[in-house]
C-alpha cells in the first residue's frame, strides 16, 4: 500500500483552495504523506472536451457563490479574485522550482500563491507577484527569475500536466490514492473512508 496521496491542483482553482487548507490534516490522522503536483487544468480541459469556466457564466455564478459560502463554513478567508481564473503558469513552474530544493516549504509558497490570489486579490498570472512571494522566503529574485523563464522548467510543468492526464487527471483537486481516483473536494469524506477503512 502506498503512504502517499496524490494531490493534484491547479493556483486557478477556488476548490483547489479549500483542499489545500484540508488535504495535509487528513493525512495526518491516517499516517499519510501528501505529494502535491501543480497542473495546468486548462490542458486537460482541452483533452477531456470540457470549457473554461468564464465559458459558463451560470456555473461560474454558482461556483462563486459556492465557494464563497464553503469558504464561510470552513472558516476560511476567501474573497472571489477579480479576475477569474487567470493563467497559472509561472506560479506551478515556481511551485515545481521550489518543490526541488524543499517539498514543505514548497507547500507552503502554494499556500501562500492561493492566498494572494483568493484572500488577497493579487493577479497570481503576474510574474512580479510570484517573485515576491519567492522573495518573501529568502530566496533570490534575479536566480528565480531565470529559472522560471527558463525551457526546462516549462517543459517539465507541461510533462507533469500529461502524466496526470495519462493517470486520469481531468480537473482539480483531485487526489489519487493506491491508485484510486477521487475528484473535488466533496470527496475528501469518502476518501478519508477509505483511508480508514480500506477499498470499498
Amino acid at each position: 500500500m502506498s503512504a502517499f496521496i496524490d494531490f493534484y491542483f491547479d493556483f486557478a482553482s477556488p476548490y483547489s483552495y479549500v483542499a489545500a487548507h484540508m488535504i495535509e490534516e487528513i493525512a495526518e490522522r491516517h499516517k499519510r504523506s501528501v505529494i502535491w503536483h501543480p497542473v495546468v487544468i486548462g490542458n486537460a480541459f482541452k483533452a477531456v472536451g470540457g470549457a473554461p469556466m468564464q465559458t459558463l457564466p451560470l456555473r461560474n455564478e454558482y461556483v462563486e457563490k459556492d465557494v464563497a459560502r464553503l469558504a464561510r463554513y470552513l472558516g476560511l478567508p476567501y474573497e472571489h479574485p477579480s479576475s477569474y481564473p487567470v493563467p497559472t503558469q509561472a506560479a506551478a513552474c515556481a511551485f515545481l522550482w521550489g518543490q526541488d530544493r524543499d517539498p514543505e516549504r514548497a507547500k507552503e509558497f502554494a499556500r501562500k500563491v492561493f492566498a494572494a490570489y483568493f484572500v488577497e486579490d493579487r493577479n497570481i498570472a503576474d510574474l512580479d507577484v510570484i517573485l515576491e512571494i519567492i522573495e518573501s522566503f529568502g530566496l533570490e529574485r534575479a536566480a528565480a527569475h531565470e529559472a522560471l523563464n527558463s525551457a526546462p522548467l516549462k517543459d517539465r510543468l507541461k510533462a507533469e500536466t500529461d502524466l496526470a492526464m495519462a493517470r486520469g487527471v481531468f480537473s482539480a483537486p483531485f487526489f489519487i490514492v493506491d491508485g484510486e481516483p477521487f475528484w473535488g473536494y466533496s470527496r475528501l469524506p469518502i476518501l478519508e473512508k477509505w483511508l480508514a477503512d480500506g477499498p470499498f
